[in-house]
């Protein structure tokens, strides 16, 4: 991934992330294998050298067994190091409690981790994460504030990226992820208000896999309890209640341990617990 492999806008933008990184030594990049963040480590490996650049993935009952093995998959690619990072959000009240705030807590834990455990051992000069200036805008991020109150660097957002600027950088690298779907963690899949439990985390994970499994592209199983609500793309929606089709989800639901299993004729929803919540407390006025 050297410069001359890009040219017109994907330079430019590839060439505004690496001055953000210029002067750093060694950097870590908080890692999840999607889009955002494997075009912060290619372009961080495209800027300082592999040598220089650790990805740090952090795992918890939060991350799902596909998005683990595929994270490697992508560094692999990109040719960076992989450090795991355990965490433990929960063990914690205020992450298991599950308010709007969850994903402060979840950031928080990662970056105190890395700052506790990696970043000396590893000899490394800063934290990065991949924010871009889409998320940057977003009210429904709280991670964002840890990662302030951490000192994390922000190179995408800092050099203006867009997400479909992003995606356009990941494209131009032959990333494997360019269009990869957003996939937050599983908590984000339990309303606001009820507990998170590594229990409920596995039920999610166990009916997201069987969804996929059966040929959908991308959903969200958002759990209700004994009620499983499933949401997909609009377009993949007649599939869901097709003969055949119908039957799999519902018995896979049960396999998972939910009595009911529906569909969401709303498909999928970004950040819908939070932002319903937000609205409501008044804090997307103005």
């Amino acid at each position: 991934m050297t410069p001359e492999a890009l040219a017109g806008d994907a330079a430019q933008w590839a060439d505004a992330v690496g001055a953000q990184l210029a002067g750093i030594g060694r950097l870590g990049v908080a890692y999840s294998g999607g889009v955002d963040s494997a075009t912060l480590l290619a372009l961080a490996v495209r800027t300082l050298g592999p040598d220089r650049v650790v990805a740090l993935l952090g795992v918890s009952p939060s991350l799902a067994k596909r998005e683990r093995v595929l994270a490697h998959q992508v560094a692999a690619v990109i040719g960076a190091e992989v450090l795991e990072v355990a965490t433990h959000e929960g063990e914690q009240a205020d992450y298991v409690k599950n308010d709007v705030d969850r994903c402060y807590h979840c950031k928080n834990e990662l970056f105190t981790q890395i700052d506790a455990t990696v970043a000396a051992s590893h000899d490394l000069d800063a934290i990065a994460y991949g924010e871009n200036a889409d998320d940057a805008e977003r009210p429904d991020r709280p991670g964002a504030g840890a990662a302030s109150e951490h000192s994390v660097l922000r190179p995408l957002a800092d050099a203006g990226l867009t997400k479909a600027q992003v995606r356009e950088v990941a494209r131009a690298l032959s990333l494997p992820v360019a269009d990869k779907p957003a996939s937050p963690c599983l908590a984000s899949r339990i309303p606001h208000g009820e507990e998170v439990t590594p229990e409920k985390l596995a039920q999610v994970e166990e009916l997201e896999a069987a969804i996929i499994d059966a040929g959908f592209s991308d959903c969200r199983v958002r759990h209700h309890g004994e009620t499983a609500r499933i949401e997909l793309l609009v377009a993949e929606l007649p599939r869901a209640v097709a003969p055949g089709t119908r039957e799999q989800l519902l018995r896979a639901g049960k396999a998972a341990g939910f009595r009911r299993t529906v569909i969401d004729l709303a498909g999928m929803q970004s950040g819908a617990f939070t932002l319903q919540i937000l609205n409501a407390r008044g804090s997307l006025d103005g």
